[in-house]
């Protein structure tokens, strides 16, 4: 005896969640922009460090030259008349510690801090400002150079340097100043636009919560918030697609309803005809009631076939594909398919005009069912003449019967609509013309319903583009 091992049941994989929709208006809205303010948060400072370093700089020359002004030619040559004092009071600086050097032009020193050294002046340059380091601090300093003075018989130069406290110090106020406002600054815009999208976005929820609440049987209209245009058009879209359900549905319940109602007098004609042959022993009865029975099923396929033709033609609203189609050979095609038929009926029929090579955009299922229809109608309700006719795009069927008084043909294009001539004969059910006129309507063509000359009735189907 084995031991089964049972597999453990696969859970269904779980779907990921999508982020929300606010949040990511808030990201492709707030990164850029916060990128955007960095940026440009990073250039202003540059800028500002510039130009903060230039007056530094300018402030260390005027020291310079302070400093220079002083120097005179004395008793043992070249000297600087302030004192030590004196020096720390034009050199005084809060925050920095300040160093000076002068120094004859070979480098010997004359008064300040020895082994002071910086880059000199390039060549026509008084003055050079650089970067050193001195008893190991990073030192900002300027050396500025003087040639040979009336009083002064020898050029010497004078070299102030200081360190970079007050520089550094100032930057990061300069950085503070402007990130810590920018940075409060985009706090308040997240989140006015975390309450503004969300306001705009309220809408959108509440139809998904509308939709939710809804019936499958429910297709009536959503309501439409007018707060954005892309909310409006996407209410009017599903207000659209409610309405074509909704005639998509309601045609299958026409449908349905049409044919129950319709099948049942004929099939229970058809019932009572058989359960009556039954009955008899005569095979003469036998014979004239399946005669019969096979009229009653020709009439109840005729029907059956013009309901869904009406079912094709609301199925065909959403997608009719349209190619070429030639109409002189496709309407030779029908009269011949019809001959037998006529001849039965002792009818005349005929055609004209179909030497014209003519070829327009339509189905040719659909202008097949036109004329069908149209024949058919003829057949029935018409003279003891019909001619098919093409004059141009435009395709007629012309018969020499009563016709169809003007007031009552736009009546005769509903459904299970019909004449006098059709309520007499008991034959039919009122969908020819209703068939005709939707698939003229379809393809785009005209339908006209005219008077014949000199009697009967003329219907024409205009088609409007050639191919």
């Amino acid at each position: 005896m084995t031991d089964q091992t049972k597999e453990p049941l696969q859970q269904p994989p779980k779907l990921r969640q999508a982020p929300s929709l606010t949040r990511r208006v808030l990201r492709n809205v707030l990164v850029p922009l916060a990128l955007t303010w960095m940026v440009g948060a990073v250039i202003a400072l540059v800028i500002a460090n510039y130009f903060s370093e230039q007056a530094f700089d300018r402030g260390m020359l005027d020291d310079a030259y302070a400093l220079s002004a002083n120097v005179q030619a004395g008793e043992r040559g070249i000297e600087l008349l302030l004192t030590p004092r004196e020096v720390a009071t034009v050199l005084f600086d809060q925050v920095d510690k300040v160093y000076f050097a002068v120094q004859r032009l070979d480098g010997t020193l004359i008064s300040g801090q020895s082994g002071l050294q910086a880059p000199l002046p390039a060549d026509g340059a008084r003055y050079r400002f650089a970067d050193i380091n001195y008893e190991g601090s990073a030192l900002r300093a300027v050396v500025l150079e003087h040639d040979a003075e009336p009083d002064i018989s020898m050029p010497y130069r004078v070299i102030i340097a200081q360190t970079t406290l007050s520089r550094t110090a100032l930057v990061r106020q300069l950085l503070g100043y402007a990130l810590a406002p920018q940075i409060v600054l985009l706090i308040l815009l997240a989140v006015w636009l975390w309450y503004g999208i969300r306001s705009d976005l309220r809408p959108l929820g509440e139809l998904q919560r509308a939709l939710d609440r809804r019936d499958v049987h429910d297709l009536s209209p959503v309501a439409v918030v007018e707060t954005s245009r892309e909310l409006q058009r996407l209410g009017n879209a599903v207000n659209s697609l409610f309405e074509r359900l909704g005639q998509s549905v309601q045609a299958q319940r026409e449908f349905v309803g049409n044919v129950a109602h319709e099948l049942r007098t004929p099939l229970a004609g058809i019932r009572a005809l058989a359960e009556y042959g039954l009955a008899q022993h005569d095979t003469s009865v036998w014979r004239e009631q399946l005669a019969r029975v096979s009229e009653r099923q020709a009439r109840a396929s005729h029907l059956i076939d013009q309901l869904l033709a009406l079912a094709l033609a609301e199925e065909a609203r959403t997608g009719l594909e349209r190619v070429p189609v030639q109409l002189d050979v496709l309407a030779e095609q029908t009269v011949l398919r019809h001959l037998a038929k006529a001849d039965a009926r002792g009818v005349d029929l005929g055609a004209r005009g179909l030497d014209e090579g003519v070829v327009v955009l339509a189905n040719e299922a659909l202008v097949e069912g036109i004329l069908d229809n149209l024949i058919d109608n003829a057949l029935r309700y018409g003279g003891r003449t019909i001619t098919v006719e093409l004059s141009g795009r435009t395709l007629s069927v012309i018969d020499d019967g009563p016709g169809i008084p003007i007031e009552a043909r736009r009546a005769l294009m509903q459904r299970w609509a019909q004449g006098p001539e059709g309520q007499k004969l008991g034959q039919g059910a009122g969908l020819g013309l209703s068939i005709v006129s939707r698939y003229a309507e379809l393809l785009g063509a005209e339908l006209r319903l005219e008077a014949a000359e000199p009697t009967g009735l003329r219907v024409s189907v205009a088609f409007g583009r050639a191919a």
